[in-house]
């Protein structure tokens, strides 16, 4: 699932103009970003989870609304800190991994929605289903150097969806009325933006 993604765009807003001058590539630190997600469990309580292991690969161009951004999560590696619940995930019952390995998120618009704030606007694929979404960015942080002298900046993203709009369907009616998952699925990010290694 993905706030993941495109939104890093918005980030290099804070990089120095001359950094910007032509196009280049950044991309997420993975260890330290968080792409998580968030559903309703018995009507209850939220179940919240993350995926380890995804790849964000962002082509900046001097004007940002032109930049591009190509996401890739892999699915075996979602974590709910739960390993009966995260095989179920894995599962044709829901997310279908060996079939589907992957979530992608391809950026299609980019706009600004007030002072350090974008609407990031692509496509997500989840079960081989498409769907257009937008991503909220607030929050930027940065730009630094750390101590090796490479650039970081921070930003938060967010959204919401419909897992039934992506095919992943699978619910359990509860004997008091209702389900026993939600069908909203809360999509948070937070994404720590580097220069690759040459």
């Amino acid at each position: 699932m993905l706030r993941l993604n495109a939104a890093a765009i918005a980030a290099l807003t804070l990089l120095p103009a001359a950094a910007l001058a032509q196009a280049q590539v950044l991309e997420a630190d993975p260890v330290h970003t968080h792409i998580g997600f968030g559903v309703r469990h018995m009507m209850v309580s939220n179940v919240k989870g993350e995926f380890k292991k995804f790849s964000v690969k962002l082509q900046t161009e001097k004007d940002l609304t032109k930049s591009k951004v190509d996401v890739t999560i892999d699915v075996a590696s979602i974590d709910t800190g739960n390993a009966q619940r995260d095989k179920h995930l894995r599962s044709p019952d829901f997310f279908d991994a060996a079939k589907y390995p992957t979530i992608s998120f391809k950026s299609k618009k980019i706009t600004r929605a007030g002072k350090d704030a974008f609407k990031v606007t692509g496509d997500l694929t989840i079960k081989g289903k498409t769907k257009e979404v937008v991503l909220a960015v607030k929050n930027f942080a940065g730009p630094i150097k750390d101590p090796m002298g490479t650039m970081r900046a921070g930003l938060e993203a967010s959204t919401k969806i419909d897992r039934r709009d992506f095919g992943v369907a699978y619910n359990a009616a509860l004997e008091g009325g209702g389900l026993a998952v939600g069908n909203e699925v809360k999509i948070d990010l937070e994404v720590e933006l580097t220069q690759p290694k040459s």
